[in-house]
């Protein structure tokens, strides 16, 4: 057998396809799939564990190819942000330079795996000719009243040395680098996502069966809806000042005992000016910000709070109510303020308990009564009591009751909350696109001319980041002209966050040459939706729902003609890999456990490195990179190059034509069982079951192998079709047998569709028994493995029924005859 060296034949390959343009997309299609997997930070070398769904995209891609469609597969780099400038940092490079290198470096390593993306429609978002319009789209937003500048209490990192969003901050720590944040009250910028917080919930329901259930159940939680009542409490000593609460148990209002408010809360320095308190509130303010928030809204955690002196006005029973300021209420939650009712909420019980404050029973429940003494918060629904006019009325008729009466008396009325707070969009970084703003003493807040536009980010800056903006150093960056009145001013000195650059950039892949507009309208109308999104599940609550939220902006501004315009997604597991130390962690160079892809590709291949990545499991799922599947891989394509080397002759003498009628006996068999096997693969591949795919295919491979007439026509027939199947997973090895017996690449050829009438006329039936009687009868494909009619027959109604509470002993498959269960 001719020896089959990897790398030297994919080298080759590789090089045709990119003189050939064979993966270029047109700029019209009449039959279109768009195909993009999520972009990578560069900063620094790309290994094995960042393949992964970059592979799905190419067996995909390839798929629908073969399929006749035209394929849009493009790539790119999410160039600017913090991985890319620490890493920078860290070396003493600029990060301009680092960016730039790595991208040319890991651009070359995915190059080698063979990844069919169409490179003339690359975009890297720290160019200017990207960047200009991520500055565009903040001025439609600004211009569309979704982008505001206002002083807040806003997650800092200490160690990154910037602000960041609620949604890059995991259990109270940087998502990046996992220092403790804490709290800065700082200005800022934000996006208005909340307006459309409805909206990007209720379209949800467009996602469904084409999301992946649990990041839809991610965006729903994050987004938190809550439905109840806004209730004002007048203050006492200035009942035009109303503190609002939200709750959603307007029943329990003549439970309220004490208001608490959050300790970030702007209201709180109107309440406590010039006042006795205003020293230990403001002591305890500041010990409050330095708890993470996640452990302040800990259950587990002991309730603090202090006194601020002032007193809140009851609705309804005109009683002074104590206003507290409290670690335990977060100011992104409703308003910030609770009313506190301890007889019916845990954490009011426990903070009434340490501050001496009334406990009331304002709800028992439907069939028994509670206690004078309380031992705890009741706080199931019931019935409500010493409770006014409302007394009597079951809980749920007095929320509704309740909050008619407040809106008569306009002290409150029935409300949606949400726990999704404002994106908070402004970096005190370098690296990143400038904030197109300026400030003018004369005119205020200044958008920059769309004519003016990109903002270029200075080269010559100290960079290093010392908590404030680096481009304020700039002094040549920062003074400018105001737009309106030509006087002196001054430009914004903050960049934008890197999933500004990625909500959006899947739209100019379509159009990225384009310097006049943000891309053209109808490019992106024939394109749009993309058919097929893949990427990390990690990225629900935050890339995920950003993209959502910028593409129905662009949808209500018209420029594109969908408002979910990700339409299907597919998020894929890790590639775990054992460390040096023996631990099996997520592949990574932190952890050591890293294989360097043009290490790999170079000692075993990029066509292994595909089949390991596809046959080691289910996609979604994680899985273990090991010496063992990397073997494996490679003895089923060398047996694969065995097979049609050894049959080269027959395999190039026929085609994928036959006449079927003239068939027989076995011939007529290995006819079937190979539309058998094409048909199971490319519905796998459509059903992300890659594994099963192979399993298939090694399958097929074990017949032809067993096949006794390799002389006869429908043995090279079926070697064609193996082939044209082999070709998404191993699509250099395909291309060398390819090309044994025809110029064109194997990638020209089309889809051909099963043989349905061969696959049902060869149907069995197949009898299915429960210690030795019949139970149920399956009409089923010959030759199904036992694996596939184990599920079939347990699935069956009757077999559950008999097997129901009983122990299975053992299975026994007759293959195309029986399959007997024995249980007792």
């Amino acid at each position: 057998m001719k020896e089959y060296n990897f790398y030297e034949v994919e080298r080759k390959w590789q090089k045709v396809w990119d003189q050939t343009g064979l993966f270029e997309s047109p700029d019209t299609s009449s039959k279109k799939f768009y195909v993009l997997v999520m972009f990578p930070y560069p900063s620094g070398d790309l290994h094995m564990g960042h393949c992964r769904n970059y592979v799905i995209g190419d067996v995909i891609a390839r798929k629908k190819k073969l399929e006749g469609y035209d394929v849009l597969h493009p790539f790119g780099w999410d160039a600017f942000g913090l991985p890319a400038e620490n890493a920078a940092i860290k070396r003493g490079i600029h990060p301009r330079e680092w960016t730039l290198k790595n991208i040319e470096g890991s651009r070359e390593d995915i190059k080698k795996m063979g990844i069919s993306y169409d490179w003339k429609r690359e975009v890297m978002t720290c160019n200017p000719n990207y960047y200009k319009w991520t500055q565009w789209l903040f001025l439609l937003l600004y211009k569309r009243g979704l982008a505001y500048r206002k002083k807040a209490f806003v997650n800092f990192c200490p160690s990154c040395q910037t602000v960041l969003a609620n949604e890059q901050v995991l259990a109270g720590k940087c998502e990046r680098c996992n220092t403790e944040i804490v709290k800065k009250d700082l200005e800022q910028w934000f996006f208005k996502i909340t307006a459309y917080a409805e909206r990007l919930l209720k379209d949800m329901e467009k996602l469904d069966g084409k999301w992946p259930r649990r990041v839809i159940e991610m965006q729903k939680n994050w987004i938190g809806k809550s439905e109840g009542a806004l209730i004002d409490f007048p203050l006492e000593q200035n009942p035009d000042i109303k503190l609002s609460v939200f709750t959603t148990r307007a029943d329990t209002i003549y439970g309220v005992t004490f208001l608490t408010i959050a300790p970030e809360h702007e209201i709180l320095k109107v309440l406590i000016k010039d006042s006795e308190h205003e020293k230990k509130v403001l002591e305890y303010i500041e010990n409050s910000l330095k708890v993470p928030e996640m452990e302040r809204a800990s259950i587990e955690r002991k309730k603090t709070g202090v006194f601020t002196g002032k007193y809140a006005i009851h609705p309804f029973t005109k009683e002074k109510l104590p206003i507290f300021v409290g670690d335990y209420v977060l100011v992104h939650y409703g308003t910030g303020i609770v009313m506190g009712v301890p007889g019916h909420d845990a954490r009011d019980f426990e903070f009434a308990k340490k501050m001496d404050i009334d406990i009331k029973i304002v709800i028992k429940p439907f069939n028994e009564e509670l206690p004078e003494e309380l031992e705890s918060a009741y706080e199931e629904y019931g019935v409500m009591i010493n409770s006014g006019e409302f007394t009597g009325l079951d809980s749920f008729k007095g929320i509704e009751k309740v909050c008619e009466k407040l809106s008569e008396m306009n002290l409150g009325k029935k409300a949606v909350s949400y726990r999704l707070r404002d994106w908070l969009i402004s970096r005190q970084r370098y690296w990143g696109a400038p904030i197109p703003i300026i400030h003018c003493e004369n005119c205020g807040t200044v958008p920059v001319p769309e004519k003016d536009l990109p903002v270029l980010l200075p080269e010559e800056v100290d960079y290093l980041p010392k908590g404030k903006s680096p481009l304020e150093s700039s002094e040549e960056f920062m003074n400018t002209e105001c737009p309106e009145c030509g006087k002196k001013a001054r430009r914004d000195p903050d960049t934008m966050d890197t999933f500004v650059d990625s909500s959006w950039y899947y739209l100019r892949y379509i159009d990225p040459e384009n310097d006049k507009q943000i891309f053209d309208k109808e490019k992106v109308k024939l394109w749009i939706p993309v058919d097929q999104y893949i990427g990390g599940a990690e990225h629900a609550t935050g890339h995920l729902l950003y993209a959502r939220f910028i593409g129905k902006v662009l949808y209500d501004e018209g420029l594109i003609n969908s408002d979910e315009p990700l339409e299907r997604l597919f998020t894929q597991g890790m590639i775990l890999r054992k460390t040096p130390s023996g631990e099996v962690e997520m592949m990574s160079k932190r952890a050591g456990n890293a294989v360097k892809i043009k290490d790999f590709v170079k000692e075993w291949g990029a066509d292994v490195a595909r089949i390991n990545i596809l046959f080691a499991g289910p996609p979604e799922r994680d899985f273990e990179w090991t010496d063992e599947g990397v073997q494996g891989a490679k003895r089923f394509l060398l047996r694969v190059w065995k097979l049609f080397t050894e049959n080269e002759d027959i395999f190039k003498k026929t085609d994928s034509q036959i006449d079927k009628d003239r068939l027989e006996g076995k011939e007529r068999d290995l006819y079937r069982i190979t539309h058998i096997y094409y048909k199971r693969v490319f519905d796998d591949i459509e059903n992300y079951k890659f594994n099963t795919a192979i399993a298939a295919m090694m399958e097929w491979i074990n017949h032809l192998y067993s096949f006794e007439f390799k002389l006869s026509p429908v043995f090279g027939y079926s070697l064609n079709m193996l082939c044209i199947t082999l070709a998404p997973f191993a699509p250099h090895m395909a291309e060398e047998i390819w090309a044994k017996k025809s110029e064109q690449s194997i990638f020209k050829q089309r889809f051909i569709e099963p043989d349905k009438e061969i696959i049902e006329e060869e149907k069995i039936t197949l009898v299915v028994q429960i210690n030795g009687r019949v139970r149920g009868k399956l009409l089923v494909e010959r030759g199904l493995t036992e694996e596939d009619v184990k599920k079939i027959a347990l699935s069956i109604p009757n077999v559950k029924k008999h097997i129901e509470n009983r122990k299975i002993v053992k299975m026994l498959y007759v293959p195309d005859k029986i399959f007997s269960i024995v249980v007792k």
